[in-house]
């Protein structure tokens, strides 16, 4: 269950959700929470815990952090514990989420501010106005009861991995190849390969198997596009291209055209099409003169590389 609105808070944009799952990496339970006041007691750090491989501790100003504008509000941080992180010009990327737990419907309310770069001369962020202290204070909210209240931390490391990819599209321009075939026939039961052609700075050709291949030789004409410079593309590039082969006749008739397809070509994938394009029958009857065109009509719509 969450509901989730952005708005400010002393110019700091913060998320705002409420969820049932408990807090991930640490839990602060503070009982007879008013003595902070009683006792004059402006700022309380938390023990040390760790969370993506770094220490750190949660710090609380139960009547609000004054020095940013947290003035009757609870103020709530997150700093790293100890300088290790940040030597030689150290940096941590950080996004943390804080909690605060509704004893009445056991459920939690959550802040997070913006990513925080956290350094040498910045080792905290937070949420100056977290909540006012007329609503936590205010038990039928649930998070002040019997004087005992429960915050909570969950603290997430931004780390860049180095790898993406550059989605580039191309303008759309259709460029048809014709294969003429004097005798379709006679070329036997090996593939055959049609002249190579260029479309989209990708050189393409049409790979037939007049007899079939694996499971459809002997039954049915089997036409593919084939990537010729598919061995050339580095792992992750990848071609995206729509199609669709023909077979055509004398004075240009269409004997058979399936639906077109859009798919992906790389290094690993370098040909799709119909390995039932037609059945060996029907073309014995349509193609009467043993002679045809196969016409290939191809479109690259975009490519894909790795991003440097």
């Amino acid at each position: 269950m969450t509901t989730s609105e952005i708005h400010r808070e002393a110019d700091c944009a913060t998320t705002k959700e409420i969820r049932d799952a408990a807090p991930s990496h640490y839990v602060l339970k503070i009982k007879s929470f008013s003595l902070f006041t009683k006792n004059n007691i402006d700022k309380y750090e938390s023990s040390e815990f760790e969370a993506g491989g770094y220490q750190w501790k949660l710090i609380l100003y139960p009547n609000g952090d004054k020095s940013r504008n947290g003035e009757d509000h609870i103020s709530i941080y997150l700093a790293a514990s100890g300088t290790s992180p940040f030597q030689l010009g150290g940096a941590i990327h950080v996004a943390v989420r804080f909690s605060l737990y509704d004893q009445i419907c056991d459920r939690y309310l959550t802040k997070q501010g913006r990513v925080a770069r956290l350094h040498a001369f910045r080792a905290e962020c937070g949420v100056p106005r977290f909540m006012t202290l007329k609503n936590f204070a205010d038990r039928s909210n649930g998070y002040l009861v019997d004087d005992t209240c429960f915050f909570g931390a969950d603290v997430f490391i931004i780390k860049s991995s180095g790898v993406g990819e550059c989605v580039t599209l191309k303008e759309s321009t259709s460029y048809t190849h014709e294969w003429k075939i004097l005798t379709l026939p006679s070329l036997g039961d090996d593939s055959r390969y049609s002249e190579a052609f260029t479309v989209g700075d990708h050189k393409w050709k049409v790979l037939l198997y007049p007899r079939g291949n694996q499971a459809n030789r002997g039954q049915n004409l089997s036409v593919f596009l084939f990537l010729v410079d598919a061995e050339k593309l580095a792992a992750g590039q990848k071609v995206n291209a729509r199609f669709v082969i023909r077979l055509k006749g004398p004075y240009n008739v269409v004997h058979h055209q399936p639906e077109a397809w859009t798919m992906w070509f790389s290094s690993s994938i370098t040909n799709w099409g119909w390995p039932a394009f037609m059945p060996l029958k029907t073309v014995g009857e349509r193609v009467s003169d043993d002679s045809c065109v196969i016409a290939a009509e191809v479109t690259v719509l975009g490519t894909v590389s790795k991003l440097p």
